[in-house]
């Protein structure tokens, strides 16, 4: 029968969750560890009586987390959790093949830090390992996406300045509940008070943050990738609304949540939403779903529409002799 864990394994593994989870409460460590409360703050006192700064805060918000400048042991890798690692950057950063890319070369560092059973592997999936860039994927700055998830943290209202792809740009006082990648892309899910509703924002396309004093509380059933999902097509300057000849259940495989929100009407279906690039709605998205559609609303959608039904029209058009 396989021995239980030792007072120090726990007490290190403890240090782990820590290190990882900052905030995790007495319960909560129980849990993790499978011990009592009791033994779990026993656990937190060998990690202190080992001069590890562990702090504790009451509260809501609070918890136990190390001290900012805590020295730690070194971190140790498992061969999979290294190779995984590498993977996993060099799938959202191809660039990260090249030591010249900032990224680059901070997983170089971390390579080169792993013991040489393990960074042997690593080191040779990074360097052998080629990745094509995601041509629909965005990288924002670095300072505005932690300004932004520093505000989501405390749970502070910020002031941003917004560019959309069109070129209009406007500023809008905003409860961050969020920040998700999707796709290759991160978008900020938050509540607008300048529109008086939730909105998604591309953070690559947030030109400054600006942190304010009033505070707020994000819905206690918000589920951020489900509340993205279903409010990607929504606040854009274009609205849209198209009809398209077929059931709902046919068509619904073909929308993506950018597009709207699809509604059943009869034997037919309704794509009601919005745009800030009527050309890609049009091109990428409308001209892939295989059913005849009728654009109700939205003059700059029918005009991009009809741009692309004159190109396509164009290309069946007789050769001049």
């Amino acid at each position: 029968m396989p021995r239980d864990p030792s007072p120090t394994a726990r007490a290190l593994r403890a240090l782990e969750i820590l290190q990882t989870r900052p905030g995790t409460t007495a319960d909560q460590l129980a849990r993790r560890l499978g011990v009592t409360e009791r033994a779990a703050r026993r656990y937190v006192e060998i990690l202190r009586e080992a001069g590890i700064q562990v702090e504790s805060a009451r509260g809501r918000h609070g918890g136990y987390r190390l001290r900012r400048g805590t020295r730690l042991p070194p971190i140790v890798f498992t061969q999979a959790e290294a190779l995984g690692l590498v993977m996993a950057v060099l799938n959202g950063q191809p660039a990260a093949t090249d030591v010249d890319d900032p990224v680059g070369a901070a997983l170089g560092k971390v390579v080169q830090a792993l013991p040489e059973n393990v960074g042997r592997q690593a080191a040779t999936l990074r360097d052998h390992a080629s990745a094509a860039p995601d041509r629909h994927s965005a990288h924002p700055d670095p300072a505005t996406t932690s300004a932004l998830i520093s505000a989501v943290a405390a749970h502070c209202r910020v002031l941003i300045t917004y560019r959309s792809e069109t070129g209009n740009q406007w500023e809008a006082e905003v409860d961050p509940w969020a920040v998700v990648v999707r796709h290759g892309r991160w978008y900020l899910l938050c509540y607008s008070h300048r529109a008086d509703a939730i909105r998604t924002y591309r953070v690559d396309r947030v030109r400054t943050v600006a942190q304010t004093t009033h505070e707020f509380e994000p819905p206690d059933t918000l589920d951020p990738v489900a509340a993205l999902e279903e409010n990607l097509g929504a606040g854009w300057e274009f609205p849209t609304r198209v009809t398209f000849d077929a059931p709902l259940s046919e068509v619904e495989r073909w929308i993506r949540p950018p597009m709207g929100r699809l509604e059943p009407a009869g034997n037919r279906c309704v794509l009601i939403g919005s745009t800030s690039n009527p050309a890609m709605y049009a091109q990428e998205w409308l001209a892939s779903v295989p059913f005849d559609f009728r654009v109700d609303r939205g003059d700059e959608l029918r005009a991009a529409v009809a741009a692309v039904a004159t190109r396509f029209a164009a290309a069946l058009a007789p050769e001049d002799v």
